[in-house]
């Protein structure tokens, strides 16, 4: 790796960007192209006083989940992501491997969905992004690390993540994260990853051990849902999956249903995020 290879290449993807491409707000004139390097780190998550290191290549090497976070946050494509890991010394990440890294079309239709909760899952479940409305509606997941940023292992795990959902769905939805999670596996040719979710699953919970000896197989599609949200009321929705053939990472959209209060109910819900946010 030469020196300020990816510090270059960091500086000449953030100077193509708008502030728009990345679901931020311009707010007032700019003297520079692109982003500022606050906006970046912000959009990592990470100091501004390490992102400026970073380009002026006064780190030595990034880890490889900051790596990740940086092409979330550039809204790099897989291409331009695996050449990041490659100029600073690491392989890229398989198809399906976690870590951080998001579609970036999932993430551009994600900033574009301001009125419906949304985030984006990958193939096992666990959380990559969230919008407000996700925010606001379920609580923030993404940087719960380990297993908490799991869908699947907090419904079968965490009583609390079934609070918003009616008792006569239970079933249903979990069946449904079973029968998705032997899909991803038989399609991941049940690599290191999936099996030991599945073994800790299966050692955690009786609930997922009758559900997965029943032997279904079926992706997560569109399905109907009722939630009641202690402010907001009830919510029926469609949950919507929308699935990247590149990445295998899926959009979840809360689609309100035609004819009911949801939409109006999101309106307010969106009101007591904002804020919650500002206090």
């Amino acid at each position: 790796m030469k020196h300020g290879d990816v510090g270059s290449f960091l500086r000449a993807r953030r100077e193509v960007l708008r502030p728009a491409d990345v679901g931020l707000v311009p707010g007032g004139r700019r003297r520079t192209p692109g982003l500022r390097r606050s906006e970046v780190a912000l959009l990592a998550d990470v100091s501004v006083d390490y992102y400026e290191r970073l380009e002026q290549s006064r780190n030595a090497r990034p880890s490889k989940a900051l790596l990740a976070s940086l092409a979330r946050a550039l809204r790099l494509s897989v291409d331009e992501r695996d050449h990041l890991y490659h100029l600073a010394g690491y392989p890229p990440p398989r198809l399906g491997a976690t870590g951080g890294y998001v579609d970036p079309a999932m993430m551009f239709l994600l900033d574009a969905l301001t009125t419906v909760p949304a985030h984006v899952v990958d193939d096992l479940t666990n959380m990559l992004a969230q919008n407000r409305l996700s925010h606001a509606l379920i609580g923030p997941w993404v940087h719960g690390g380990d297993r908490a940023g799991n869908v699947t292992w907090r419904w079968f795990t965490d009583p609390a993540s079934r609070a918003l959902n009616v008792p006569a769905e239970y079933e249903a939805i979990g069946r449904g994260y079973a029968a998705d999670l032997r899909a991803t596996a038989a399609h991941r040719g049940r690599d290191a990853v999936s099996d030991q979710l599945i073994a800790d699953l299966t050692e955690a919970s009786e609930e997922f051990r009758r559900y997965w000896d029943d032997m279904e197989v079926a992706p997560l599609r569109s399905t109907l849902k009722t939630m009641i949200h202690p402010y907001a009321g009830q919510l029926d929705v469609q949950c919507d999956f929308l699935l990247s053939s590149t990445t295998g990472h899926r959009l979840v959209i809360f689609r309100p249903q035609p004819g009911s209060a949801t939409a109006e109910n999101f309106e307010f819900l969106d009101a007591l995020g904002r804020q919650s946010f500002e206090d």
